[in-house]
């Protein structure tokens, strides 16, 4: 292998995230199982691994990284810092022509870089091979457990960010025992859905299957896991048919309103197509059958899949109140009658250093084989948006987004 260079960049977007790509030991790790692969951590007094933990770790530290061959991230690199002729990979999310971040691809190309997206990496099957969505998954649930919980003062659960690590959240899960006999859906069947059904059985709240969470009642907390199949269904009357839905979501609609007189809490964790079709509209809030109280949008689409979620949430603020009879939000909490969302458009920053490691076991196994070898790599290409300050094939789609 020929020798290379990995510096981990300090992270510049506003507000601050405190994650990072790999861990200290995760360093060490990949430059003993990669001879010839040298990691350098760029200064910062924000990440959730110091300086002083990567240099004990026998990682270079320096408040530099410029000479690196190539240079790792977690969010948007601020388009003022992007070194030229560099090959980049974070989460750049332009793919979707997201307007916010125009100007970042704009100057990716002109400034000659080779742009390589986390979240376009995938196996041959078209699966993302490295996410932080487990996360997103746990810290959503948590946060949606401790919603309900202020919203009708039956416990204050310490908020995940001021854990400082999932052990350390999982010591306020007893308090969740106050918790009278609701019912709770958490839809999707991912790596976000998966995080969050692994902290409901963690909490010790009983699983039943979907027939009995509609038709039974229970003296205890109880949840179900739900697949889209669960809640859609064709609108021609034809037998459900589940690539069919990922490719014409336009021709399915939504049986959601099976749910919406027995749930009282509602997780959702699927992903959601612009296509798709709402679980429910703004107008069903109002009807007497309605009983959700609480959502927690962990997929955090606003004007999405949930109708409420009109703006996402803050970590500091996470909840705002949507008053069914005016359609407007108003302050957490506000009134009895309101829903309580909790939209936290990114959770897995609350449990930085559980995220970072998870994200950096998957870096390692799935993508720096790829990286430090040399010749094209179809994961690789895949993923690279840019490449010498030009969209590859693959985003030639983006140029009027850029032009």
């Amino acid at each position: 292998m020929r020798p290379i260079t990995i510096g981990l960049i300090r992270e510049g977007k506003t507000p601050p995230d405190k994650r990072v790509p790999l861990t200290p030991k995760k360093c060490t790790e990949a430059e003993a199982r990669f001879p010839g692969l040298q990691l350098v951590a760029q200064e910062s007094p924000i990440r959730c691994f110091s300086d002083d933990e990567y240099r004990a770790a026998g990682i270079a530290v320096c408040p530099d990284v410029s000479d690196c061959d190539i240079l790792m991230g977690v969010k948007e690199v601020p388009a003022a810092q992007l070194i030229p002729n560099k090959t980049y990979l974070f989460f750049s999310h332009t793919v979707k022509k997201q307007p916010a971040n125009r100007e970042l691809l704009r100057q990716v190309l002109a400034k000659n870089i080779t742009l390589i997206d986390y979240e376009l990496l995938t196996n041959e099957n078209g699966e993302r091979i490295v996410a932080f969505g487990r996360w997103a998954g746990i810290v959503g649930a948590y946060n949606g457990l401790l919603t309900y919980g202020r919203k009708h003062g039956l416990y204050e659960l310490k908020p995940a960010y001021e854990c400082v690590d999932m052990e350390d959240m999982q010591e306020e899960f007893f308090k969740v025992k106050k918790l009278p006999p609701i019912k709770m859906v958490v839809t999707g069947s991912g790596r976000v859905a998966q995080g969050a059904v692994e902290v409901l059985n963690l909490m010790g709240i009983r699983r039943v299957s979907v027939y009995d969470y509609l038709y039974l009642d229970f003296n205890e907390p109880v949840y179900t896991q739900l697949r889209s199949s669960d809640y859609n269904r064709r609108r021609d009357g034809r037998v459900w048919d589940t690539p069919d839905f990922h490719r014409h979501p336009e021709e399915y609609e939504s049986t959601f309103r099976n749910f919406l007189p027995v749930t009282n809490l509602l997780i959702a964790c699927a992903y959601w197509h612009p296509a798709a079709p709402r679980l429910f509209e703004e107008a069903d809030t109002c009807r007497a059958h309605f009983r959700i109280d609480t959502i927690a949008d962990v997929t955090c689409d606003v004007d999405g899949s949930i109708p409420v979620t009109k703006r996402s949430s803050t970590i500091q603020e996470p909840a705002f109140d949507y008053n069914c009879q005016t359609g407007e939000l108003e302050p957490a909490y506000s009134a009895p009658g309101n829903i309580t969302v909790m939209a936290v458009d990114n959770l897995p920053c609350e449990l930085p250093r559980n995220a970072s490691r998870d994200f950096g076991r998957q870096l390692l196994d799935n993508v720096l084989p790829h990286l430090v070898h040399e010749g094209t790599d179809a994961v690789l290409e895949r993923a690279t948006i840019a490449r010498n300050g030009q969209l590859t094939e693959r985003y030639q789609y983006l140029q009027d987004y850029v032009g």
